[in-house]
């Protein structure tokens, strides 16, 4: 790896600790990265974020095709070269922002992300789905999508990805494992898609109802749905006392009383499918509205 160091210098390129340049230099972790994966010829493997290769090159003599996504052109144009050199033919390089990229299909993927952009390449990789991700991200992300209800960690990202995949926090990282070191600790992580262990009737109220939700992660339930009551339901106009009687009237106390932080996910699409009947169209109050 002391090598690639040198051919940045050689090249000219200074990586940018503000775009989440951070290259990992421990060979052994991206070779466990490729090994969690388990990686085989059979399998076109996503890489974003792939610098100058240092983990393309072991997927590449693993996997029967490479998809290597580098946004910074400086580095895109090092790593053809550095791919060319070493005589891999099965990598294809696409120079571009992953978020935007038209991405070729593919079924498995290994990656270390750029911190600053973890939540939103995270839900782009799951809209596009994938048997299997090994992804580096910062320890404290990483403990956000594994945290248990009522830890100060679980929220709003813990919930979105538990409905979709199981997660598991393989290890840490020390910033040493990097050049240039982030000033922060890291994690790898494996996700591997499976039906949701609960059933949503409606997936965008469900995730309406959880974003307003935990914008009062220490409140009780009650109290959180009642400051957010005008976000969720924009149409009907409650003073303050209706929107109480309404809520003391669909809550069931266990769900009322709880603190938002406390609930776990299946209890928050229980709570979502009781709110869809304030927003049917048959509810009294809908058709009071109407009328």
């Amino acid at each position: 790896m002391m090598d690639l160091r040198e051919r940045l210098r050689a090249e000219g390129i200074r990586l940018r600790r503000r775009y989440g340049q951070h290259l990992v230099l421990d060979t052994s972790l991206l070779q466990r990265m490729v090994d969690y994966a388990g990686v085989s010829e059979r399998d076109r493997v996503l890489e974003v974020g792939a610098g100058v290769g240092n983990l393309t090159l072991l997927l590449a003599r693993r996997a029967g095709e490479v998809i290597a996504v580098e946004r910074d052109p400086r580095l895109a144009s090092l790593l053809r070269k550095v791919l060319e050199e070493e005589g891999c033919g099965n990598v294809r390089v696409l120079q571009g922002d992953a978020l935007r990229l038209s991405l070729p299909p593919f079924n498995k993927v290994v990656s270390n992300l750029p911190y600053s952009l973890s939540s939103d390449l995270t839900f782009r990789l799951l809209e596009l789905g994938f048997e299997v991700a090994v992804l580096m991200y910062q320890l404290e992300f990483a403990r956000r999508l594994v945290a248990p209800p009522g830890s100060r960690d679980y929220g709003r990202l813990t919930v979105s990805v538990f409905r979709r995949v199981e997660v598991e926090l393989l290890e840490e990282v020390p910033p040493s494992a990097f050049f240039p070191p982030p000033r922060v600790r890291s994690a790898v992580v494996r996700m591997r898609p499976r039906p949701s262990p609960f059933r949503v009737e409606d997936e965008e109220r469900f995730e309406r109802v959880v974003r307003v939700l935990f914008h009062h992660p220490g409140k009780r339930v009650r109290n959180a749905l009642y400051h957010s009551f005008a976000e969720l339901f924009p149409d009907l106009r409650l003073d303050k006392r209706e929107r109480r009687e309404v809520l003391d009237r669909l809550l069931p106390p266990e769900l009322a009383e709880a603190k938002v932080r406390d609930l776990p996910p299946a209890d928050l699409a229980r709570l979502s499918e009781l709110l869809g009947e304030l927003a049917s169209p048959h509810h009294p109050l809908q058709e009071g509205k109407e009328g």
